[in-house]
């Protein structure tokens, strides 16, 4: 019973030599000898290039730095980023605006694109303090609108539309909070972005740092040719 059992363990030996061995062999020979199946699948997944809707902007109507009425459907039809900022604004909004100002560079010659800077701040951000702030940026974009209204009206449209927070806070730099982030509208109104490396919609673009500059860009030029 013995070399009955010596002979079969001996024949597994052979047959897993036969059948593995050169296996191994070659995948030292290709450096990927420590590499499993399920890792390489991982390093394989491709990222959803595809711009995401997340739902329809919502509808305005505020006056701009000419002391015009805007609306939402003055930018029907275009491609325009969004953002809530306030004149005063010691901390990100400089770094907003001027990030937004790359983009404007970049796309000034394209009729389809436009901006919408909201004020959070109107009871100080008249459409003369607007103009001079648009003045003082270096603005020259006539389809670049910064907005003012009724504060309650904005802060609805940004929290409870766009779902970008804002709101005043004595203890914050300047007195009011809010998001560094872009929203990205596409021309039939929808918020639109894309997705990150596991393809979950990054909802908002960080308008503070040069990735995110770089990805609304590209994002820009996708829907200005859909």
């Amino acid at each position: 019973m013995k070399n009955k059992s010596y002979i079969g363990i001996s024949l597994i030996i052979l047959v897993f030599g036969i059948i593995f061995v050169p296996k191994i062999v070659n995948r030292i020979k290709d450096g990927t000898v420590v590499k499993n199946d399920r890792m390489s699948e991982g390093n394989n997944k491709k990222i959803d290039t595809t711009l995401q809707i997340i739902r329809q902007a919502p509808k305005f109507e505020l006056t701009n730095q000419n002391n015009k009425k805007i609306t939402n459907q003055d930018y029907a039809g275009k491609v325009y980023v969004l953002e809530f900022f306030f004149s005063t604004c010691p901390s990100i909004c400089p770094i907003m605006n001027k990030n937004m100002l790359v983009l404007e560079k970049e796309f000034i010659k394209d009729k389809d694109f436009a901006i919408a800077s909201i004020t959070i701040n109107p009871a100080n951000d008249t459409s003369e303090v607007l103009k001079k702030h648009a003045q003082d940026l270096g603005v020259t974009s006539v389809n670049w609108n910064f907005l003012t209204g009724n504060k309650d009206y904005i802060y609805n449209i940004a929290n409870n539309g766009f779902y970008l927070g804002v709101g005043e806070n004595a203890k914050a730099n300047g007195g009011f909070e809010h998001s560094g982030m872009f929203a990205l509208i596409d021309k039939k109104g929808n918020i639109r972005c894309r997705k990150d490396k596991n393809n979950n919609p990054v909802l908002y673009y960080d308008g503070l740092v040069k990735s995110g500059v770089d990805a609304i860009k590209e994002d820009i030029k996708k829907l200005l040719e859909e």
